[in-house]
Formats: C-alpha cells, structure tokens, sequence
C-alpha cells in the first residue's frame, strides 16, 4: 500500500459540518461521535466521487483522522489515480493510502503559487503547448484549464 502526502489545508471544501469536531465529553461518550463524525466524512467524500463520476459502485473508503485510504477492485491505473487525486485534493485530508498494481508508478506534481498548466506542461512534457494533455488527465476533477490553485496535486500523463 503506497501513501500520498497532500496539503490538508488545500483544496475543495466539502466536509462542511462533518469536519467540526464533537462536543467536549468524556472519553467513552465522545468515541461513538468520533466514529459518526468518520462516517459523515467518508459519505461526503462518498458523494464527491459520485458527482465526479468516479465511483462505480465498488470504491470503499476509510477515513482515520486526516488520513484516507481508497479501496476500489474494479478500478484501472487511470481511474485509481484520479480516486487519489479526488479525494487527496479536498481540504482536510493529508494523507491518502491506496493500492496501485506493481509497475504503476504515478507522477503527480504540486502546484505552486504562480504556476500555470502551461509551465507545468514545459517541465514535464517538454513543451507548454500540451498543457491540455495535463487537463484532460485530471477531468473531471478540473472543469477548466485556468482554475488550478497552490497544493492541488494533478495527474502528470505518462505520454502526451
């Protein structure tokens, strides 16, 4: 199992309500909120994926703290990388653990600020020009080439 570091405070804001955390109580009282608020977590990140169109039905995830782990058995290489992404890119996760087949060594690459997917098409593919390469590589997590923010990860393809 492969872990990902993605920045918490980065990303799309879906948790809304789950993110706060329980009222003060003591320790045996607060852990079945602590596990509701697990629960209501995941089915937000849950439902993200659905909008994204990413889940098929088969995607399972675990939520412990900040940290994600992504279960999918009929996902391919492409779709679990977009799963990592998906989920890693939400504001509050850091940490994102998932299974990819031995040989799949994924590129991602972290914006920074200032940074266009232009010069992020030069670095990797060699040329500015196939920055599409690089949106269409992370559809439908981006709906425009223009909206990529500081410590959103992106999907580098492996050829353009």
């Amino acid at each position: 199992m492969a872990i990902w570091d993605f920045v918490k405070d980065a990303g799309k804001s879906i948790l809304g309500e789950a993110k706060a955390s329980p009222a003060k109580a003591d320790t045996e009282s607060s852990k079945p909120a602590q596990e509701n608020t697990a629960q209501a977590k995941a089915e937000a990140l849950k439902k993200e994926l659905r909008a994204l169109g990413l889940d098929a039905g088969d995607v399972h995830l675990t939520l412990k703290g900040d940290v994600v782990k992504v279960e999918s058995r009929g996902a391919d290489r492409e779709t679990m990388e977009k799963l990592i992404l998906a989920v890693g890119n939400i504001e509050g996760i850091s940490k994102v653990e998932a299974d990819l087949p031995e040989d799949a060594k994924p590129q991602f690459h972290t914006v920074e600020k200032g940074e266009t997917l232009s010069a992020i098409a030069k670095k990797y593919l060699g040329d500015a020009n196939k920055y599409q390469a690089i949106f269409e590589a992370n559809k439908p997590m981006l709906s425009d080439p223009d909206k990529i923010y500081p410590g959103q990860k992106l999907r580098i393809p492996q050829s353009a």
